[in-house]
């Protein structure tokens, strides 16, 4: 797998019909992990907590979660988010480190349930990173 980046969208409850509308413009089928099958009950366990269309055979890679209650468009700042993936551990640790540098980690990066390792870092100039680290194997 290479390391690409790519937008992270966040939505408030529509991230399913959003990635569905994405996959019906650029082809392919999209993952859709919920809060629940993470773990979480309640009302908002069946919002999205991950979603990927994966089209990188033609340049074309979208990630969009749902907001949980508090976690509204202002919780982010106005430069958005990018994301950061593949399976080469040291060169992302070592981008991880730098984006760190001066930044402010939001959540470490360490193995998660789905496997991977995976943290959120705010960069110097406010801009915030998610990385994930595929699995060995």
């Amino acid at each position: 797998m290479a390391t690409f980046l790519n937008p992270y969208l966040h939505f408030e409850g529509v991230a399913r019909d959003a990635i569905t509308f994405y996959a019906s413009v650029f082809g392919g089928e999209p993952s859709v992990m919920t809060y629940g099958e993470m773990g979480m009950d309640g009302p908002d366990a069946g919002k999205v907590m991950h979603s990927q269309l994966d089209r990188r055979d033609v340049g074309v890679q979208v990630m969009a979660s749902d907001y949980l209650p508090g976690m509204g468009a202002d919780s982010l700042p106005a430069n958005g988010m990018l994301s950061l993936s593949g399976d080469d551990g040291d060169l992302l640790r070592g981008w991880w480190d730098a984006l760190a540098d001066g930044g402010e980690v939001h959540e470490p990066l360490s193995v998660k349930p789905w496997g991977d390792e995976f943290g959120q870092v705010q960069d110097r100039f406010g801009v915030i990173w998610v990385m994930n680290i595929a699995a060995a194997g």
